[in-house]
């Protein structure tokens, strides 16, 4: 008791005063605070209540802040989430609404698609094509689907082409695409899994081309590229030493309006370019087997 009158006698010539000071604060904090929140409140269910904080106001589109997430996900581990016993229960119709052919097959896939920056471009360079991304995180394939759905909305009659699927290409590529159903697959930016133990991780390897051989027609092509050196040269040795692939000739990589795309139209492709770096393309065509 003597301590507290010491303090209040030291810091305050009224002692009651500091006491009432001290009590009152925390209510004025509280009630302050009450009305923010009633205010912001009354806003958002009076005037805002149709409106999705996850989408940008100028363009309509979902904002990356809502749905980042790790750069790259272990394709090795379990993941849950359906996948079709066969391309022939693959859902189309969910996919792409307003394609009334049945009798169309999707022809390019963007493995590891990330935000879906190759997609938007593609569906307009090649607007007969159906497309698909497949992506292992969650949260970026939610990012994706809200973006084609936001440019479909916004733009009616485009977009409709491309869709996206959260799966583990590493493991389904059989579940999704017959045998030479796909004309072109996209390695954009791979994850480099940088130690030797890590290296059966990566997207490109001698038993995973086998299965992208299986899914490829004839003729159809594979675009790798990188910003890491050792990658690069990895990708490109694992495709030069598989029998069902040979490289294109500069003239064709010259003519092929896609190759242009593979260093700019995806976030990393356009990182890379901000920061001055190098990238490391091999884009390898599928040929004709010894037995086919």
């Amino acid at each position: 008791m003597y301590v507290y009158m010491y303090v209040w006698h030291k810091f305050c010539s009224n002692p009651v005063q500091l006491l009432q000071r001290t009590c009152s604060k925390p209510g004025k904090r509280r009630r302050k605070r009450g009305r923010r929140i009633g205010k912001g409140s009354g806003n958002m269910m009076g005037h805002e209540s149709n409106v999705n904080p996850t989408l940008s106001k100028s363009t309509g589109l979902p904002r990356k802040r809502f749905y980042r997430a790790r750069a790259h996900s272990n394709p090795l581990s379990d993941s849950h989430f359906p996948v079709p016993v066969a391309p022939s229960q693959f859902d189309y119709s969910s996919h792409y609404p307003q394609i009334s052919n049945d009798s169309k097959k999707i022809e390019f896939a963007d493995i590891g698609c990330g935000f879906g920056g190759l997609l938007i471009s593609l569906s307009t360079l090649f607007p007969a094509t159906l497309m698909i991304g497949m992506e292992l995180r969650d949260k970026v394939t939610e990012y994706v689907k809200e973006r084609i759905l936001a440019l479909r909305t916004g733009n009616p009659g485009q977009y409709q082409n491309i869709s996206v699927v959260r799966t583990n290409s590493m493991k389904y590529i059989p579940n999704y695409f017959e045998k030479g159903q796909l004309k072109k697959m996209f390695f954009l930016f791979p994850d480099p899994h940088f130690k030797e133990k890590n290296h059966r991780r990566r997207v490109i390897s001698p038993y995973l081309l086998d299965e992208y051989a299986y899914a490829l027609a004839v003729g159809g092509i594979i675009y790798t590229i990188t910003d890491v050196e050792e990658l690069g040269e990895w990708m490109k040795s694992c495709l030069e030493r598989h029998p069902l692939f040979e490289p294109l000739t500069v003239q064709e990589l010259e003519d092929d309006p896609v190759v242009k795309l593979l260093s700019t139209a995806t976030e990393e492709g356009q990182k890379v370019a901000r920061n001055g770096g190098q990238t490391y393309q091999a884009v390898y065509r599928r040929r004709t087997g010894p037995i086919e």
